[in-house]
């Protein structure tokens, strides 16, 4: 079959390799659909660890079951199908409490990181574990489903985040992830969303998405802007979707006393906290990982409109021009927020 293949930092091919073995629980799912997350450009050079050439990346897919292990019950032939980025065991303490995203033998497809290599889907054909997939509504267009696994870090976020229906929420950080934020802590019951951000033309898409307040951090005083805009105290709840040490620091101040700060950034290893304002004014301070079967509900929110994820998508493209869109995005390119790959379709 075709694939897009690490072949080392900074070079991608399009070229011909082994098809998918399926095992008995498996199912091979023909990929129509696969986005470019922030995690496979941070793996492209190789900055990140986690993507050891040789390969095939690609964790944001939808597509057609065209073939189901012996074992495989619940899907069939035909089904349209997406799956989750993480391939949990199902048998070790935090998968039998329901904790999957912390499964203690956990592989992300498309990941390669010393300790695995799992193969992804910027491929034609990707083989995957029946108990980490999800049948899609045949209405639902394959390359709205292949954002259901960013969308779903957003709701699972929303979820960590103790909200009370009425409350203020400042999402620091409006990228693909702070866009989905805004509109999954909304939904969770915020009668007011803050974004902040340094780019105005994501300040004008977190408004056109839901925000009532867009605040430049390059232009106003954000912490400041809050406390005008919640009768001084600040708001209830804060998350940072960006994940350095200067933004944790906004989201924090922005929170009122005994309020509660969510980490979904995740773009440092170490950074910054400013620990006396965390403990003298009696902050939660919660982390988020990936997401926690969460991918029912992002379907019905999706598939019902509650979420949009079509303005998040810049481009669609076809497998072979996958090389050059990761250079662009690799390069910056202004305005350019979620590339959808379609390895079955041809130029």
């Amino acid at each position: 079959m075709k694939a897009m293949l690490l072949t080392e930092y900074k070079n991608l091919e399009v070229t011909e390799v082994e098809d998918p073995t399926v095992g008995p629980k498996d199912l091979l799912v023909q990929v129509r659909a696969c986005g470019i997350c922030g995690s496979d450009i941070h793996g492209y050079d190789g900055s990140s660890g986690r993507r050891i050439p040789p390969l095939v990346m690609g964790h944001e897919a939808a597509g057609v079951v065209t073939e189901v292990g012996s074992d495989v019950t619940d899907f069939q032939v035909g089904d349209h199908v997406t799956f989750d980025s993480t391939v949990s065991c199902g048998e070790c303490f935090h998968c039998r409490r329901g904790e999957i995203n912390l499964c203690d033998n956990r592989m992300v497809l498309g990941v390669s990181c010393g300790e695995y290599r799992r193969h992804g889907a910027f491929a034609e054909k990707v083989a995957v574990p029946q108990h980490i997939c999800y049948r899609l509504p045949d209405e639902m267009p394959f390359e709205h489903a292949a954002l259901i696994e960013a969308v779903s870090v957003a709701v699972h976020a929303a979820n960590r985040t103790p909200v009370v229906l009425g409350d203020t929420a400042v999402v620091v950080g409006s990228g693909m992830i702070g866009l989905l934020t805004i509109q999954a802590i909304r939904l969770a019951g915020c009668a007011k969303v803050i974004a902040v951000d340094l780019d105005q033309d994501r300040l004008d898409a977190a408004l056109a998405l839901g925000a009532d307040v867009g605040l430049n951090a390059k232009e106003v005083d954000v912490v400041e802007e809050v406390k005008k805009l919640t009768g001084g105290r600040g708001a209830d709840v804060a998350l940072e979707v960006v994940g350095a040490s200067a933004t944790i620091n906004t989201a924090v101040e922005s929170v009122r006393k005994g309020g509660s700060v969510t980490l979904v950034g995740n773009l440092a290893p170490r950074v910054e906290m400013p620990l006396q304002a965390i403990v003298t004014r009696e902050l939660n301070v919660l982390g988020t990982c990936a997401s926690c079967g969460e991918y029912p509900a992002c379907i019905e929110l999706m598939n019902s409109g509650a979420i949009k994820v079509e303005p998040l998508i810049t481009a669609k493209a076809t497998l072979d021009e996958g090389p050059q869109w990761f250079k662009r995005l690799y390069d910056g390119e202004k305005g350019a927020m979620k590339v959808i790959l379609q390895p079955n379709v041809s130029a």
